[in-house]
């Protein structure tokens, strides 16, 4: 059967559209170093890697005390020696994003740490919500204006900043109040970083995800929340990827079809996986993290 000319022209165009779709919905495996955080910067890297992890997120404790006896050039040749990519970081600042008489100083020692990461091959960062302490109505304004500050700095570096909403904040507990915030900021270097566990273990709602448009989460966390009453849930509490109750991938489908396509970064807190091996953590992590990723069809 002969092909229309019409149908011929729009052929190239169909299957742009296709490629598009398929390279939109592909996300990669990457561990965070709070996950094997009592192996220390070195050994956690060198265990991941003999695992066939090629994607890690850094964090500012580790590569600290790695660099009270070695140099930052050793730093970043443990990652080059070992295939692996730094995706994203933890930057170890407080008082970024709420109201407080310190923001000034952790905007300076903001620029000391991205000038830091940035010599690691680092471009984006990201620092938590994690006050507890009461706010008004009116302290969000405040909020937004940080974000926007903590943009501009990011840009300064070709780095993007990105907040993390948590479960305990009493400040941006929910991605619902994070992507108000974030829509107020309008800063083209700042984004949302995802946590799967204080997403689902928290008060955010799953209608949330519908409010999510292209370009808004930066970096995502990928953990799973246990099958115990979420009274009983803390900071050490999740789980790995397929081990707890968290609809992860109705989840990663959501996140798909609203255009992310990065990693997927397991930070992990129990002693069994911070204080365990290195190469035996990761290699449970990337067997049971990449059959949930296939089951949302983004591997």
């Amino acid at each position: 059967m002969l092909l229309s000319r019409r149908a011929m022209l729009a052929a190239p165009i169909v299957m742009s559209a296709a490629k598009t779709l398929t390279a939109a919905s592909r996300m990669t495996l990457a561990i965070h170093q709070n996950t094997s955080a009592a192996a220390g910067y070195r050994k956690s890297l060198e265990g991941w890697a003999r695992a066939g992890i090629k994607n890690v997120e850094i964090t500012s404790t580790l590569l600290d005390d790695f660099l009270k006896s070695d140099s930052l050039a050793a730093a970043k040749r443990v990652l080059t020696d070992n295939g692996l990519t730094p995706v994203s970081c933890a930057v170890g600042v407080n008082g970024l994003w709420e109201p407080n008489p310190n923001h000034a100083a952790a905007l300076d020692d903001l620029k000391r740490r991205c000038e830091m990461f940035g010599t690691l091959g680092l471009t984006k960062f990201y620092a938590p919500v994690t006050p507890t302490t009461p706010f008004k109505e009116e302290d969000y304004k405040v909020g937004v204006e940080h974000m926007r500050a903590v943009g501009d700095i990011a840009g300064q570096f070709n780095m993007t900043g990105m907040a993390e909403f948590t479960r305990a904040s009493t400040f941006v507990a929910t991605l619902g109040t994070a992507l108000t915030m974030k829509r107020a900021a309008a800063h083209a270097s700042f984004k949302l970083l995802f946590d799967c566990y204080h997403f689902w273990s928290g008060q955010s709602k799953f209608e949330d995800l519908d409010r999510l448009e292209p370009g808004d989460v930066g970096h995502v966390h990928f953990q799973d929340v246990p099958d115990t009453p979420r009274e009983l849930l803390g900071q050490a509490t999740r789980v790995i990827p397929g081990d707890g109750v968290t609809p992860l991938v109705k989840i990663l489908r959501k996140l798909s079809d609203k255009g992310y396509a990065g990693p997927l970064s397991v930070e992990l807190f129990l002693p069994k996986f911070q204080q365990g091996d290195p190469y035996d953590v990761a290699a449970e992590i990337k067997r049971k993290a990449e059959a949930v990723m296939r089951s949302a069809r983004v591997l």
